[in-house]
């Protein structure tokens, strides 16, 4: 099973209590299904994550499924809060 480090920025940071934890997942949907769980006893933090965009190494998911995003040994993902300002 792969293993990488999700990163959170903003106010995904906050609401996970951290900057960064390790994953060890195959798809996206799993290291998010899993940051969810581990994070369950903060309700804040599946609300956050749900208006997030992600960068799987890099790349932008954009609209694809998260089962259908494969993560790769040592990848990181980027779960990005929507930003306001300009």
């Amino acid at each position: 099973m792969p293993t990488g480090t999700i990163r959170y920025w903003a106010a995904a940071k906050a609401a996970a209590g951290t900057a960064e934890e390790p994953y060890a997942a195959p798809t996206l949907a799993d290291a998010l299904a899993a940051a969810r769980e581990r994070h369950a006893e903060r309700p804040e933090f599946a609300r956050v994550l749900a208006r997030c965009s992600f960068l799987v190494d890099g790349d932008p998911v954009g609209t694809r499924a998260h089962t259908t995003v494969q993560l790769a040994e040592g990848g990181t993902v980027e779960v990005l809060p929507p930003f306001a300002g300009g």
